[in-house]
């Protein structure tokens, strides 16, 4: 097949790929000669069908097939020979497009090559990791909101006014039009008040309000009420209340550890220190990678191909805009043009991505299948009760799995660089911990 150099400007490449008439005749009759010992027809025995007439009979239905696996062939063998890798798939097209058999076949073909990456010296790369420990003072703060969390009520004070986030204990009695309806009405129900738990304006009525008195309660339900003759109606809640209770914190005891699964008090305080420090550390974490990938940025310098950025410059542009306008959930809004700032971002990352993706193809960093298999359980853990077809989605879509090995990957190769790098621990407070995870965010 021959192959002709239409560009070379950059990173861009085009070629057009000439197949003969007779290369694609002499390709359709050795497929066919390859499947005739197989091939019976009437008035011959199997295997001994005339090639003539197979080629009249089937010639047709392998001319595609044929033309398909001589252009994958020729591209094949021009990036092993070039020793080249495309940025993305090569656009490929018939020029000729009123081709008819006995013609050439003349394909274009186009693509951004990757780059050559420059060799990058890891070692002299020099980055602080910040090191937090878990005080007693961070310890006792999570056991405050533990307690918090566990919280009890008590009887307020007789005569009292409910407030909001106490809870009532009410009898109460729905009804539509005059009407009792069903399953509106209870005894002894224990409501906070400002938990939204009821038809929206329920709980708001019934702050002020003291033990003994009777009050009814008028709501509208919404229109997308989930029972149907019930729906955009008013209704009138008739109200006894029987006690009003204040929130309080429960005791930091042993009591309150076993409730969260700990033996006990001192053990429940082992836990919480655990999980703030591992807290602490992926915080860290992630500082020390901000601070590696911007020292490794300023070690290297290459062409980028175009396309590579201008998507990535979409994207950014894209996920910002629907972060600053977050009440918009789909993509049916006007086109959002990437800034300088975007390009600029776009650009980093996508330097930044093909030297991770070069220096953990050099290391032979691989993402095995059980951390492909625990990805996989961790994202379907967001869809409970749909588990199966997540599976089954993920095996049927490569681009799914990619996006879930990507990220594996990078961390994998992230843990390469730290350890070829200079990396010293400085110990810091909780409070500088955070300060310097809030700057990556403002950066």
């Amino acid at each position: 097949m021959q192959v002709t150099e239409t560009l070379n400007e950059g990173l861009k490449r085009a070629y057009t790929m000439i197949l003969t008439a007779q290369e694609l005749d002499d390709k359709v009759t050795a497929k066919l000669k390859e499947a005739q010992p197989e091939i019976e027809m009437k008035g011959f025995r199997k295997g001994k069908v005339p090639l003539p007439l197979l080629k009249k009979q089937f010639g047709q239905r392998v001319l595609g097939e044929a033309m398909q696996e001589a252009v994958d062939g020729a591209m094949a063998q021009h990036f092993e020979d070039k020793g080249e890798r495309p940025a993305a798939e090569p656009a490929v097209k018939m020029v000729n497009e009123d081709w008819k058999e006995g013609d050439d076949v003349e394909v274009e073909m186009s693509y951004e090559a990757l780059p050559e990456i420059p060799e990058v010296d890891l070692s002299t790369i020099k980055v602080e990791r910040l090191v937090a420990k878990a005080d007693d003072e961070a310890v006792d703060e999570a056991l405050a909101n533990l307690a918090e969390s566990a919280q009890d009520f008590k009887d307020r004070k007789k005569g009292t006014k409910s407030k909001d986030g106490d809870q009532v204990v009410i009898d109460f009695v729905g009804k539509v039009d005059g009407e009792a309806f069903e399953g509106g009405s209870a005894e002894d129900y224990p409501l906070v008040l400002g938990s939204n738990s009821f038809i929206p304006g329920f709980e708001d009525q019934l702050v002020g309000v003291k033990v003994g008195e009777e009050k009814d309660v008028t709501v509208t339900f919404p229109e997308e009420y989930q029972a149907e003759h019930l729906a955009g109606k008013e209704a009138v809640f008739e109200c006894k209340i029987k006690e009003v209770k204040e929130p309080v914190a429960a005791e930091v005891n042993d009591e309150l550890a076993q409730k969260y699964g700990a033996e006990s008090l001192d053990d429940l305080k082992g836990q919480i220190k655990e999980r703030l420090e591992a807290e602490y550390a992926g915080a860290a974490r992630a500082v020390l990678k901000r601070k590696l990938l911007d020292e490794m940025d300023k070690l290297v310098s290459f062409d980028l191909p175009p396309s590579m950025v201008e998507a990535e410059a979409k994207q950014i542009a894209h996920q910002l805009w629907h972060e600053e306008n977050p009440d918009v959930q789909g993509h049916d809004h006007p086109e959002v043009e990437p800034t300088e700032e975007h390009n600029t971002l776009a650009e980093r990352r996508v330097r930044l991505g093909l030297l991770l993706a070069e220096l953990g193809q050099k290391a032979e960093v691989e993402v095995s299948d059980a951390e492909m298999t625990q990805a996989v359980m961790e994202q379907a853990r967001q869809y409970p009760g749909q588990e199966r077809q997540f599976f089954e989605f993920v095996q049927n879509n490569p681009q799914m799995r990619q996006q879930l090995r990507a990220p594996i990957f990078e961390e994998k190769v992230i843990d390469h660089v730290i350890e070829l790098a200079e990396v010293s621990d400085k110990d810091v407070s909780k409070a500088d911990l955070e300060k310097a995870v809030e700057a990556l965010d403002e950066e």
